[in-house]
């Protein structure tokens, strides 16, 4: 097994409509706004665009972003990944009851020579660190959501 790949899954219910919800995670630059582990987002093209993140444990992850599909009709917005993490990551917005459920994938390879050196005793600390990135990702974005 290799101990520098992982798959992340979260789910996200809220309570906007699925239009704005989209809206709001096609829009990387925004999101240091209302993602506090965003520390930096930019466009760098057309589809791409660099991310600086950092959640609790102390380091930063760099992250360049090349757009794959933009589908609002479908809700996806698929992305491949370079940098410290090497992979895709995908966004799924649809309507669930009143509301919306966004769906976040993600798999990577750890490339940053660190966090490789630390996979075998860092792993449930990645792991953690990544569920609490996510969980402070969905209550700004409700935050968010509900301000504008």
């Amino acid at each position: 097994m290799d101990r520098t790949h992982y798959r992340f899954s979260s789910r996200w219910h809220l309570s906007a409509p699925p239009a704005a919800v989209y809206r709001a995670l096609e829009r990387v630059e925004d999101y240091p706004r209302w993602w506090r582990q965003v520390r930096a987002a930019h466009r760098t093209g057309a589809a791409t665009g660099v991310l600086r993140v950092r959640s609790l444990l102390p380091f930063d992850l760099t992250l360049t972003v090349h757009e794959v599909r933009r589908d609002p009709a479908a809700g996806i917005l698929h992305g491949a990944l370079t940098g410290d993490l090497e992979g895709w990551a995908r966004w799924t917005v649809g309507a669930h009851g009143s509301g919306t459920l966004v769906r976040y994938e993600q798999q990577v390879r750890v490339r940053a020579p660190l966090l490789r050196r630390l996979a075998v005793p860092g792993r449930p600390f990645f792991r953690l660190n990544h569920r609490l990135m996510m969980r402070s990702g969905r209550r700004g974005l409700r935050s968010w959501l509900r301000a504008v």
